[in-house]
């Protein structure tokens, strides 16, 4: 009679804790969101009307700061030489004027490294350079917490593509993460390489786990829709298990691809190759995407990249770029982000 007695008293503890193990996030609304290149010159009213007839909710705004090499670690940011919307004061009248239109925003800081080099890559080979780097790189994410904290910016990506930093030097990332919360009140992530979000040890002090989505999906010329989302199911099943494990949304804070043949093959690529217009593989590889995300519950939306903002000289017919300006895959993108909305 004890035994069952209890057995029928821990039965009912051990399905409300498999039922707790077992929740998964559900988000309803998704971010459909552009990622907005910063300007030369302040952005006037009538450049977001573009953006307010593809229907997105949200825009990634893009401070930078650059680094000359990683043996001269110093970050420059914030400064005259800079193109203005990639400046504090830029930034912040542009958060100001997505506002005033119901545009949500991320504000998401970038480091440029001379000749290209990959951020990811960035391993320095001395204390002192790792010294000189932290405190730059500190004094540049919490300037821009504070511009967050300031302009009320609905989510704050604290660093993009830097997994040799983070993993390296994890300890400073976890107290940049408290000190940011400190100014800024607001949801915290970070843009973590395609192949590296698996890896990437600071999603437990974060709100979103943030991918910049640039998965391989399809070798093809030009991907049908059913395969592409073929190619997506390994990448799909790893990310649900992330968030499963962390209880956090998952967060595309970049996606897209090149309107170029074999786009799916390697789409992080940005090199300037000429030739091999593709709008048909550009198209079926956002759709692709679109169906086999927009719909999950633990799915929070993304970031389109990228988007100009002088909208009439964009993208078009001879470009073979990552903008989906003037190009078959915009209006598939006014469908989607308008769908919900009538």
């Amino acid at each position: 009679m004890m035994r069952f007695y209890v057995v029928r008293c821990i039965f009912p503890l051990f399905l409300i804790f498999s039922a707790c193990q077992a929740q998964e996030v559900s988000i309803t609304k998704k971010i459909d969101g552009v990622s907005y290149v910063a300007s030369r010159d302040a952005v006037e009213d009538n450049h977001l009307q573009p953006l307010l007839d593809l229907g997105v909710n949200y825009a990634s705004v893009m401070p930078f700061a650059f680094m000359r090499s990683m043996e001269q670690p110093q970050l420059h940011f914030n400064g005259e030489r800079q193109w203005y919307g990639e400046t504090y004061a830029g930034a912040g009248d542009f958060i100001k004027l997505l506002h005033t239109k119901n545009i949500k925003v991320m504000l998401k800081p970038h480091i440029w490294i001379g000749r290209g080099t990959f951020t990811g890559d960035m391993l320095l080979d001395s204390e002192e350079n790792w010294q000189q780097l932290e405190a730059d790189f500190e004094r540049y994410i919490l300037l821009y917490a504070k511009l967050a904290e300031e302009n009320d910016v609905e989510i704050y990506c604290i660093g993009t593509e830097l997994f040799n930093f983070v993993k390296a030097r994890t300890a400073f990332w976890t107290q940049l993460i408290t000190k940011v919360r400190k100014i800024y009140k607001g949801q915290l992530t970070y843009a973590e390489n395609w192949d590296k979000v698996e890896e990437n040890p600071l999603w437990d002090d974060l709100d979103y786990i943030g991918a910049d989505a640039y998965f391989p999906v399809s070798d093809a010329k030009t991907p049908a829709i059913s395969e592409a989302r073929t190619g997506w199911k390994p990448h799909k099943i790893m990310l649900r298990g992330l968030s499963k494990k962390f209880k956090k949304p998952v967060l595309f804070t970049e996606y897209g691809y090149r309107s170029v043949d074999f786009s799916g093959r390697q789409p992080w690529l940005t090199d300037r190759t000429e030739g091999g217009v593709n709008m048909q593989g550009q198209l079926n590889l956002t759709e692709a995407l679109f169906d086999e995300f927009w719909d999950e519950p633990w799915f929070a939306g993304g970031f389109i990249w990228k988007w100009h903002h002088d909208h009439e000289s964009s993208g078009g017919a001879k470009n073979n770029r990552f903008t989906p300006q003037n190009k078959p895959v915009q209006e598939f993108l006014k469908k989607r982000f308008n769908l919900k909305k009538k």
